[in-house]
C-alpha cells in the first residue's frame, strides 16, 4: 500500500520510465512469425544483410505494410543484382563514372542484356514486373499497396532471388 504522495510518485516515475523501454523493439528488429513471402532458407548463409533484408520483407508483410514490403523487395533486387555483377567481376558495368551503381532501371537493363551468365526467361519476365511493384510503393504519392499486389509477385520472387543468389555466388 503507498503510504504517501512522494512513494506514489516514484512508482509512478518508475512506471513511465519502464513503459518506453518494453515497448520498443530491440536495435536488431524483431524476427516475423511466420515467411510468406521468401522462406529464409533462399539466403541463409549468404550476407547478414540480404538476410535481415529478407526478414524485414516476411515481417512487413505479415504486418499489413505492404508498401515497406514491396521497398523491401526494390532493395533485395538491387542488392542481389549488385552481388551478381562484383561476383562475375563485372560491377563496372553497372557504375557510372563516379562510380555509384546505377539506378534499378539500368541494374535490370544490364541483367538482362548480360551474356556471361545464362538468366532463365522465367527471371527475364519477373524482373520488370518485380520492379514496377516496388517503384509504386517507393516512388507514387498515391499508390499504396495491398496485399494482393504482393501475394501476385510471389511466385516470381522467389524464382529470381533463388536465381540471383546462384548467380552472386552466395549458394
Amino acid at each position: 500500500m503507498v503510504r504517501s504522495a512522494r512513494e506514489a510518485l516514484a512508482i509512478a516515475g518508475a512506471i513511465q520510465a519502464e513503459v518506453p523501454r518494453r515497448g520498443r523493439p530491440p536495435d536488431e528488429g524483431l524476427p516475423p512469425e511466420s515467411e510468406q513471402v521468401l522462406p529464409h532458407s533462399l539466403v541463409r548463409g549468404t550476407r547478414g544483410y540480404i538476410e535481415k533484408i529478407v526478414i524485414q520483407i516476411n515481417g512487413s508483410y505479415e504486418r499489413g505494410w505492404f508498401d515497406a514490403c514491396a521497398v523491401m523487395i526494390r532493395r533485395l533486387l538491387e542488392t542481389l543484382i549488385i552481388e551478381a555483377f562484383e561476383h562475375h567481376k563485372l560491377a563496372p558495368t553497372i557504375q557510372n563514372p563516379a562510380g555509384d551503381f546505377l539506378y534499378l532501371r539500368d541494374l535490370i537493363t544490364k541483367t538482362l542484356a548480360e551474356r556471361s551468365w545464362n538468366l532463365s526467361r522465367n527471371s527475364k519476365a519477373a524482373l520488370p514486373r518485380l520492379k514496377d511493384i516496388g517503384d509504386k510503393s517507393a516512388h507514387s504519392r498515391r499508390y499504396n499497396a495491398h496485399r494482393a499486389d504482393i501475394q501476385s509477385s510471389i511466385a516470381d520472387l522467389r524464382v529470381v532471388v533463388q536465381e540471383l543468389t546462384y548467380l552472386a555466388g552466395l549458394k
